[in-house]
């Protein structure tokens, strides 16, 4: 691995040119080598294993129609993912198992070491939201089985060092869950969320009401002490549609709306985005959305971190990305209507 630290070495001995010294990237740009990981806006695919596409017979439940080291590709630094235990083994799963399994976390995991493993100059960060509160150690153990454990950063308590730093230590891997419970002493890079993030709201149904309130941890409500605190603003940006009664599915229709980088348009992430780093006098560290490949939503993230990306992989090519909205509006037609009747088919099971 060639760390920009060493390039930059390299160059004040004369090795290599300075101007290529300065071209080496961190998260797709030189700019954010020397940057704070804590001042970066992390563009995240929410619910970024459970896939809209013919894996899953394009379940209605999907959230992303790319997988995670797609997305990685794309721009995506922050995967989040629903854990379960199902038969004492940690798995992906949307809501439940019956609904929609991704597969073990640790087949996951290693996925992401694989890709991490080929970019050498990347800081990825996870979210897993810990549904059936399984101990920190049973994570650990899917991280050490899947050889990813030895890429996690451990935060020694005086701030979040910038990306090249964590470049060069190679301990470029930051992981939240939701909840930790007791900490694992063997696995310290495993961070609790809710100690050192807070979120926006979560549930949406309707694309005006995207807002800038802090909605956990409750405790450490308003947003104002929270920041005060030193904890890193989550902007939730995705939205639901109702099915019927209480049963609601990733609202797709207005994905294009959703998932803009427009900063004047009501219910597009670029206003949103804008509008809370008004009120925090901060920017969102962290950015969750669906359909990250729609807008798409990673040119937010660019706008405000300020930067032009290198590297980066289309994913809209050949793919579900590429439709529009109104195709993707009319999904529960024709053929579609089969993903339908198979989710309704799936909650049937789960009661």
């Amino acid at each position: 691995m060639v760390s920009p630290l060493l390039w930059a070495a390299t160059a004040l001995l004369g090795l290599v040119p300075l101007s290529q010294a300065q071209t080496v990237a961190c998260n797709n740009s030189p700019t954010l080598c020397g940057r704070n990981y804590n001042n970066i806006t992390h563009m995240g695919a929410h619910d970024s294993s459970f896939l809209r596409d013919a894996s899953t017979g394009n379940s209605l439940a999907g959230n992303q129609f790319f997988n995670a080291t797609v997305a990685l590709s794309a721009g995506i630094r922050l995967l989040q993912a629903q854990v379960h235990v199902e038969n004492g083994t940690l798995r992906l799963c949307h809501t439940t198992c019956a609904l929609l399994d991704a597969g073990p976390l640790d087949v996951w995991l290693a996925r992401i070491k694989f890709w991490m493993d080929t970019n050498p100059n990347e800081v990825v960060t996870l979210l897993l939201v810990n549904s059936d509160s399984a101990l920190a150690s049973s994570f650990g153990e899917a991280f050490d089985a899947s050889g990813l454990s030895p890429y996690g950063f451990v935060p020694t308590g005086s701030g979040w060092p910038t990306l090249s730093s964590m470049i060069s230590s190679n301990k470029r891997l930051v992981t939240f869950v939701a909840p930790l419970g007791t900490a694992s002493a063997s696995h310290p890079f495993l961070l609790d969320e809710f100690t050192h993030v807070f979120e926006t709201p979560f549930d949406v149904r309707r694309i005006s009401a995207f807002n800038c309130t802090l909605d956990r941890p409750r405790n450490r409500a308003p947003a104002a002490n929270a920041i005060q605190a030193g904890m890193l603003p989550l902007l939730n940006h995705f939205a639901y549609t109702q099915i019927t009664g209480d049963i609601t599915v990733p609202n797709v229709g207005d994905i294009d709306t959703t998932n803009s980088p427009d900063t004047s348009k009501m219910g597009a992430l670029g206003l949103h985005a804008q509008t809370c780093t008004g009120e925090w006098g901060i920017k969102p560290v962290f950015v969750l959305v669906d359909f990250y490949d729609r807008g798409p939503a990673i040119d937010t993230a660019d706008r405000i971190n300020g930067i032009t990306p290198t590297g980066r992989k289309a994913s809209s090519s050949g793919g579900r990305g590429g439709r529009s909205s109104s195709a993707a509006a009319g999904e529960l037609k024709g053929g579609r209507a089969v993903a339908l009747v198979g989710f309704l088919a799936a909650l049937v099971m789960m009661v």
